[in-house]
């Protein structure tokens, strides 16, 4: 930071400005004869006592204007992290008055804001949940149709061609041949199609469970599977709704998706913490990393995770090093204490 560019040097600079001025004036007024001093060696005396009585009087007025100054460059940092909930305290001095009372209006309208885009961000995640979950409904009928008219059917088919096979085997041996090739095409035939509706399922990790539950049979699993090291920190403590638990999921399988994807990662680290005011999301590897200067066109899926987060009036912050592995962070804010009102604006899973 340069030396001029800094409120309180620049202060104590204009009280050494004017010691030196009040010394050089002394000075004068005793070359010109109105201050009598016979020691001439005296006015280094006077001189520097002067200098420093400036100096110390400069800095600690400066002191008085920094402190004000610091506390609310503190909170405008803390509001700009994502805690709404910062309020400056009432100033003794009436020059910062009126900032800070102003700061606590805009701080208090920005909270009640982003409560009201946090509920209409649940309403619609929660929407799109109960649509997708009647959707579901709709494909397993779908599904169970299918599974009567083809991979039933053609069970049947093959229960009944097995049951006669053996009595054709002594009568025809040449027809019990075909019998028993056509047994086997059936059951490929059935396998097929079982295979094709066993892939047309997705399932539904967070349906009957909470995040938490969900996470510790997801993570280890899924890490399992592509050959990764796992490490999960979870704490939360049932403050959660359930849209945010859904985007928190989804946030968490997608950063984890572009993990396996593109970091050539060994070791993944997830951290979930409930705190007062806000939720807190971080996922980690050790992979190779990018610059942060120069993202690879769709990495991590920010864009998605972003909208996620943004819905809910969280932030989303990437931080990266070629090299060195990724880190996702999510900030989420709580506003209802002890998750009281956010349990009210949806029903919980059963």
């Amino acid at each position: 930071m340069g030396f001029v560019k800094n409120t309180k040097w620049v202060i104590v600079m204009y009280f050494l400005t004017i010691g030196a001025v009040v010394a050089l004036f002394l000075y004068l007024a005793g070359e010109g004869g109105y201050l009598t001093i016979r020691d001439h060696r005296l006015w280094w005396y006077y001189t520097a006592g002067i200098l420093l009585f400036t100096v110390i009087a400069g800095y600690i007025a400066a002191q008085r204007i920094q402190r004000p100054l610091d506390l609310l460059h503190l909170n405008m940092l803390q509001v700009a992290k994502g805690n709404l909930t910062v309020r400056m305290p009432e100033a003794e001095d009436e020059s910062f008055a009126g900032v800070y009372s102003e700061f606590n209006a805009m701080t208090e309208a920005i909270e009640n804001k982003m409560k009201l885009l946090q509920r209409l961000g649940e309403q619609e995640v929660l929407e799109k949940e109960f649509a997708a979950e009647s959707a579901v409904l709709e494909e397993r009928r779908r599904m169970a149709r299918d599974l009567h008219d083809t991979v039933s059917q053609q069970l049947f088919a093959i229960h009944m061609s097995a049951s006669s096979l053996s009595g054709v085997l002594k009568q025809d041996p040449v027809q019990g041949q075909q019998v028993l090739e056509q047994l086997v095409s059936m059951s490929h035939t059935a396998q097929k199609q079982m295979r094709a509706l066993i892939a047309q399922l997705r399932p539904v990790e967070l349906e009957g469970k909470t995040l938490e539950e969900a996470l510790e049979r997801w993570f280890p699993d899924y890490c399992r599977q592509n050959g990764l090291k796992g490490i999960r920190e979870v704490e939360l403590y049932g403050g959660l709704s359930d849209a945010i638990e859904h985007q928190l999921f989804l946030i968490i399988q997608e950063s984890i998706a572009n993990i396996v994807k593109h970091a050539e990662a060994s070791m993944i680290s997830l951290s979930l913490r409930e705190e007062e005011k806000r939720v807190v999301l971080s996922v980690s590897d050790d992979g190779k990393g990018f610059d942060e200067g120069r993202p690879k066109q769709g990495s991590y899926g920010l864009s998605t995770m972003k909208e996620r987060a943004d819905k809910l009036g969280g932030q989303v912050e990437i931080v990266s090093r070629r090299g060195a592995g990724t880190t996702v962070r999510v900030h989420i804010p709580l506003f209802m204490a002890g998750g009281a009102e956010h349990t009210e604006q949806g029903p919980r899973r059963k």
